[in-house]
């Protein structure tokens, strides 16, 4: 996942209060944050910076007697006091009602598009100046490439946040090599080849459980986590949802384009075939997880680095289960690649609000990044995040009573991945994952709507949900609407806020292409 991030609801219902809060909050933050005359440098014990960051998995919000607390503390003179979304809540909606009540953190990680009401209504604070004083390793990390994708989010040019970066692939589609290997099966290079190989896992029992019940091939719910198929074609695709790329010589919606139309054409044919799974609409994530774990399924698209649970799963019933990258089969008239999104996705921003506390926040981020703290940022303190098995240092997994452990670092690159993967994987599982990100990477190509900011959609939350698209997609794939329909699509799209969407982009885009000329 990921990255990866839902913008369920628009950001508009919550701006009258956010403005609000923005306007009634000044630096009452900074005041509440800071301890005592510490905050304004004053020698008296650490720096309380309160930190936001969701998505952070199980676990309960540690205290200022945490080990990983006092260790952070004791380094950087910062003592942080996280929070985190409650349990089940949507983190949209709780990081706008935190926002609107007036209790803003101190550095947070923005999601569903917050931060651009936050940078357009004046409540972000610009980071051009800070971040190379306070935040030197953060500053030399992330490419200028990057940052420059940061500019074209603001009106003014500046630098309200700081981004993700993750250099190679994090999605990629995968599949069974021990299901191949029995049905003496290779990597399928064409369309009409992978449709012979779905056959073959539907019909000849690949796990030889007797039962007839594997699935070539899956989706979930809404036609998320299928990009593979979307891939075959060309299609730009972030979870089931289309992105924005060159189509045609120009900036385009991905989900109104021919590639787009031949692609869900290609997979109401495998639907009709039962080689995609025809629950594909109904399968939430963990149905979906658990068809994959229970070794019903042949073919799927995710993320490579979170593979280790998924294959410890399989082995527990199928002792020799192996995953392999599936390179994208040829498709005869496309150009197929796999949609890589590396930079401009907002991770860190700081409240104008907390202005005060900005030096401490940055320097709390930037230990982070510092490489001499990289074993520390990856496993922790001992006992608490992680246990010493045979002098080699192994994770603990989180549960729901073990205090959880901040990491600000969301910066990848294909030497880091592989650091991490050896250190945290068993070697055979190690070898696997990173020949699935070196076909992954191959296949994969950086789209030109790569950190393109939400604001494009302000007014027209329907564009942005895709819902329309949604919509569309399901009833032509399941047969209840026939492949023609998907021409009514795209003219309902553009008149409901396509065109003026797309204008907004176009310019958008010329933006990039100026700053990096720069």
């Amino acid at each position: 996942m990921s990255k990866r991030k839902r913008m369920k609801k628009s950001i508009a219902p919550a701006m009258v209060l956010i403005l609000a809060a923005l306007s009634a909050a000044g630096c009452s933050t900074a005041g509440k944050s800071g301890g005592g005359d510490a905050a304004q440098g004053g020698g008296n014990g650490p720096v309380t910076v309160k930190v936001f960051k969701t998505h952070m998995g199980k676990g309960t919000i540690p205290d200022n007697n945490n080990a990983h607390v006092k260790y952070v503390a004791e380094k950087t003179g910062v003592q942080y006091a996280l929070s985190t979304s409650p349990p089940g809540a949507d983190p949209t909606e709780n990081i706008n009602v935190m926002i609107a009540s007036g209790e803003l953190p101190d550095i947070m990680r923005p999601i569903g598009g917050v931060e651009q009401t936050l940078i357009q209504q004046g409540g972000a604070l610009a980071l051009d100046d800070l971040l190379p004083k306070y935040a030197p390793n953060v500053w030399k990390s992330i490419p200028k490439e990057a940052w420059d994708v940061v500019r074209t989010a603001s009106p003014d040019g500046k630098i309200y946040y700081i981004p993700k970066v993750y250099m190679i692939p994090e999605r990629v589609p995968m599949i069974r090599k021990d299901w191949m290997d029995k049905l003496n099966l290779s990597i399928p290079k064409t369309k009409d080849e992978y449709v012979t190989l779905l056959k073959a896992f539907k019909d000849q029992d690949p796990n030889g459980n007797g039962k007839a019940d594997e699935i070539p091939t899956l989706g979930r719910e809404f036609g998320t986590w299928m990009d593979h198929l979307f891939a075959m074609y060309g299609v730009a695709m972030w979870e089931g949802k289309p992105e924005w790329d060159i189509y045609e010589g120009k900036i385009q919606y991905a989900g109104t384009s021919k590639n787009m139309k031949a692609a869900i054409g290609f997979m109401r044919e495998l639907y009709s075939q039962k080689l995609l799974d025809n629950e594909t609409f109904l399968n939430k994530g963990d149905v979906w997880q658990a068809k994959i774990n229970n070794n019903l399924v042949g073919n799927w698209y995710h993320l490579p680095a979170s593979l280790k649970d998924k294959v410890d799963a399989m082995r527990k019933t199928a002792p020799n289960a192996y995953v392999t990258a599936l390179a994208l089969p040829k498709v005869d008239g496309f150009n197929g690649f796999i949609t890589q999104k590396s930079i401009g996705e907002a991770e860190w921003l700081i409240p104008k609000a907390s202005e005060k506390l900005a030096p401490y926040s940055l320097k709390l981020l930037d230990f982070f990044y510092d490489p001499a703290n990289e074993d520390f940022v990856r496993f922790g303190v001992e006992g608490l995040q992680h246990e010493v098995v045979n002098g080699k240092k192994k994770l603990l997994p989180q549960t729901e009573d073990k205090p959880l452990a901040l990491d600000m670092q969301n910066f990848t690159t294909k030497e880091s991945m592989d650091k991490r993967l050896d250190q945290l994987y068993p070697e055979d599982q190690a070898k696997m994952v990173k020949d699935i990100f070196e076909v992954g990477t191959k296949d994969a190509r950086r789209i030109a709507g790569d950190g393109m900011p939400s604001s494009v959609y302000e007014g027209f939350p329907d564009i942005q949900s895709h819902k329309l698209f949604q919509e569309y997609l399901a009833k032509i794939i399941i047969g209840e609407w026939p492949i023609e329909k998907f021409d009514e699509f795209v003219d309902k799209w553009n008149k409901s806020g396509g065109d003026a969407v797309t204008k907004r982009v176009q310019e958008w885009y010329d933006k990039v292409q100026k700053y990096s000329k720069q």
